[in-house]
């Protein structure tokens, strides 16, 4: 046996001394499926509860191992190729409802616990939590958390942000800790719940989570208006959002991205399509008629609607399973400057071989833009480092371009989290102060 498979055999005894030997992986074939970018860990370990949790990062913070959490691993491409992961530390089981008060619309729950599990825990009392993020059945509550995932609904809804209300987590040396609490107006001292949020898994490890919940909208229609250029639909969007109307949702949908969504590549895009969820009475609902007037082109209801909306918050993979050497990119930035951040996505597209396909919430800038390649051979990794760098480059301090998905290979070319920001010294002080060994997710963040 060699020193490395020995040090690994020692690593799992140790930990099935934690959480049971069932629920300790050693095996290196069974742990390729736990790959990170290519990363394979030494050890995967699924505890059961929050102190088992916290036995396992005491464990390893006092022998300086990596760790890396993780919930359903549906996103873990997002963020840098890691250094190394000696532990994967999967949330899985951590399922336990911890309290639901559906008359004060709050839910305790744990961290493990799916989008979809959560939602059909709180689909009998007519409530959701207004997350819309794509692959509900594997992303976890701290998952959706950790980075501050969100989909079409954050137009009206906004995210995590907005309805997290506390958050229970084991910080890099094992201890319990909690912030936020069961109740909406909680908040005193330091917000390390909002810390946490998006925080990628890099300052501690989300246990479990309270959330606010919202009523059911009691029904809902989806208004389609087609405009032959962007522009157009900008000014559009722009006149909605300075009418009375509240929509739900209001998406951007490109040309190239709804032959994405359709999976048919003959299909001929219509232009650019604004795509409004709303609800409300008749009365209501004649009123955005009214307001929409000519550019409606389709109302969607029933079935139809939610297959609509349930692909829009699925693209981030749908592009991929059309086009597996594309890079996605997620653009935030103030909604008066999407026009020109969206040109410069097209001219940084052409002029390496690319084209681009863009959904997102065109009232608040959040959008994502993907760069899928033109030639059936995939582009080399200098095009998608030119490709990135020429489009960061055209856009404002007030913007971030974040990759969140592109070929390995190219991946190890540039940085996928962009120019840093002027908080980067603040941010490493309070990674020094949560994880002064830095073990948690070593490498994956913006340092």
């Amino acid at each position: 046996m060699t020193l490395a498979a020995t040090g690994a055999t020692t690593l799992a005894r140790d930990l099935e001394a934690i959480v049971g030997a069932a629920n300790v992986i050693e095996d290196p074939a069974a742990l390729t499926q736990y790959a990170i970018d290519g990363v394979e860990p030494r050890a995967a370990v699924t505890p059961a509860a929050a102190n088992e949790v916290a036995a396992v990062l005491k464990y390893a913070f006092d022998r300086k191992l990596t760790v890396a959490p993780a919930g359903g691993m549906s996103h873990q491409h997002i963020g840098a190729i890691p250094d190394g992961v000696d532990i994967l530390l999967r949330t899985t089981r951590l399922k336990a409802v911890e309290h639901y008060d559906p008359g004060d619309l709050t839910i305790g729950i744990g961290a493990g616990t799916t989008i979809a599990e959560l939602n059909a825990l709180i689909a009998p009392n007519r409530q959701v939590l207004p997350t819309e993020v794509a692959t509900p059945e594997k992303t976890s509550v701290g998952g959706l958390i950790a980075t501050n995932l969100h989909g079409p609904l954050k137009h009206g809804f906004g995210g995590a942000r907005d309805w997290l209300i506390g958050v229970r987590f084991v910080t890099a040396d094992g201890k319990l800790a909690k912030a936020g609490g069961r109740v909406v107006k909680n908040v005193a001292g330091y917000d390390l719940m909002k810390l946490l949020i998006g925080s990628y898994g890099t300052l501690a490890v989300i246990v479990g989570a309270s959330f606010k919940l919202y009523p059911a909208p009691r029904g809902t229609r989806t208004y389609v208006c087609v405009f032959e250029k962007l522009q157009e639909a900008l000014e559009f969007r722009t006149r909605i959002l300075h009418s009375p109307l509240s929509p739900l949702a209001l998406e951007i949908v490109s040309p190239h991205a709804q032959v994405a969504l359709t999976g048919d590549p003959s299909a001929l895009p219509e232009g650019w399509r604004v795509v409004l969820r709303v609800t409300g009475s008749d009365a209501v609902l004649a009123r955005y008629r009214g307001e929409l007037g000519g550019a409606l082109t389709r109302e969607i209801t029933d079935a139809g609607e939610a297959s609509l909306w349930r692909g829009l918050a699925e693209f981030p993979f749908t592009v991929f399973s059309k086009s597996q050497n594309a890079m996605l990119v997620r653009l935030d930035l103030p909604p008066s400057e999407i026009g020109t951040a969206l040109a410069a996505a097209e001219q940084a597209a052409s002029d390496n071989n690319f084209v681009v396909a863009t959904i997102g919430r065109v009232g608040i800038g959040a959008l994502l833009v993907a760069f899928c390649p033109i030639a059936v051979d995939p582009p080399g990794a200098i095009q998608y480092a030119n490709t990135i760098s020429a489009f960061r480059g055209s856009l404002s301090g007030d913007a971030s371009a974040v990759v969140l998905r592109c070929p390995l290979e190219a991946k190890r070319h540039f940085s996928v989290w962009g120019t840093s920001p002027t908080d980067l010294d603040a941010m490493k002080a309070i990674k020094r102060a949560m994880d002064e060994h830095d073990i948690l997710n070593r490498g994956r963040f913006l340092f």
